[in-house]
């Protein structure tokens, strides 16, 4: 009856263990200041998209600054879990984005910065040599930086398109029947 026992104990143990370790390897893709920073930007859609973007930017800052630190020790798995990060708030941003279009928001002063910057960090990803063990980061990021460019600037376009035909809505934080 206690080799039942202390074999129960050591299931229960490493289930715990196991569950302990499965909450330490979910990454955060933003720190607890940038989410509040988030959080109060609300429904603001330009606010919030020049925060997605400032964060973008400088994630895609320490993903060139580590490309320059050759082999360094763990530099590959920092620019593995960099690249994966990078790729999480983009999509985090072009969620942002598809919500915000949908309800005719104003977003152009966003997307104008957004335009100028996701060109930058695709150079950034693209000079950034494959390494085994980044390398699919690496093209998942690429991937969805292409995917950020292609809906920026399809954006951007709706809005001049709807802005120019709808004068009174521009400036708005959403569409207001009339």
């Amino acid at each position: 009856m206690g080799s039942k026992r202390w074999v129960l104990a050591a299931m229960i143990g490493a289930g715990l263990a196991a569950g302990a370790w499965a909450q330490k390897e979910q990454r955060q893709t933003l720190t607890e200041a940038q989410v509040e920073k988030i959080r109060e930007a609300g429904i603001y859609p330009n606010i919030r998209i020049k925060l997605y973007t400032d964060f973008l930017d400088e994630r895609a800052e320490r993903i060139k600054g580590l490309t320059n630190q050759g082999k360094a020790r763990g530099r590959a798995q920092r620019l593995d879990n960099e690249l994966q990060d990078f790729s999480a708030l983009l999509d985090e941003l072009g969620s942002n984005l598809d919500e915000y279009g949908d309800r005719k928001a104003d977003m152009r002063p966003a997307l104008k910065r957004l335009n100028e910057l996701a060109p930058k960090w695709l150079g950034i990803l693209k000079a950034l040599p494959g390494e085994l063990t980044f390398d699919e980061a690496r093209k998942e990021a690429i991937e969805a930086d292409e995917d950020m460019v292609d809906q920026a600037k399809r954006l951007m376009t709706e809005q001049d398109t709807y802005f120019a035909e709808h004068k009174k809505a521009a400036d708005q934080e959403r569409e207001e029947p009339q």
